[in-house]
């Protein structure tokens, strides 16, 4: 038996874990931004207060700071046209929806419209997996629904 097959595998192990690991802090740095703009929606304030204000919780030190900070500056910038973007692919207006799903909604398109490099079953199964988490009980399924939509519409090559 030669040594080549088992460093084959180290190596490939050793990117497949650095891979898993920046999945595991992109997943983090969502639920901190879900959690963010969930607090926005209930108490309006700049996107700094929140960067600031989450930045000090205790789950930041396995998350992609970079990432949360542009998630949330991202969406809060972009808040109104995303709303109007949903407005459009849902049966109700986005003011209507429950806060936990609406963020995760907008994380989603965010994600789908500004992040082309973030393939578009990783932005819905994220958005779905912390509305399952944190939403009502059936709201992963209208999150899914809506994401899945979208995903249709802005990226039809990838679907």
């Amino acid at each position: 038996m030669t040594d080549e097959p088992v460093r084959a595998k180290k190596t490939s192990a050793g990117s497949s874990q650095a891979a898993h690991t920046f999945a595991a802090t992109r997943s983090v740095a969502r639920k901190l931004a879900l959690q963010a703009l969930y607090r926005w929606q209930l108490n309006d304030g700049p996107w700094q207060d929140l960067v600031q204000e989450f930045g000090e919780a205790e789950d930041m030190q396995r998350a992609d700071r970079e990432y949360f900070r542009d998630l949330v500056e991202g969406v809060w910038g972009a808040r109104v046209a995303l709303d109007a973007r949903l407005a459009e692919m849902m049966d109700r207006p986005p003011e209507q929806l429950d806060p936990v799903e609406h963020a995760a909604l907008l994380i989603g398109l965010y994600e789908l419209t500004s992040r082309p490099e973030v393939p578009y079953r990783v932005s819905i199964n994220e958005a779905v997996g912390l509305t399952k988490r944190f939403g009502g009980t059936d709201g992963h399924k209208f999150v899914n629904a809506v994401l899945d939509r979208a995903a249709r519409a802005l990226r039809p090559a990838e679907h």
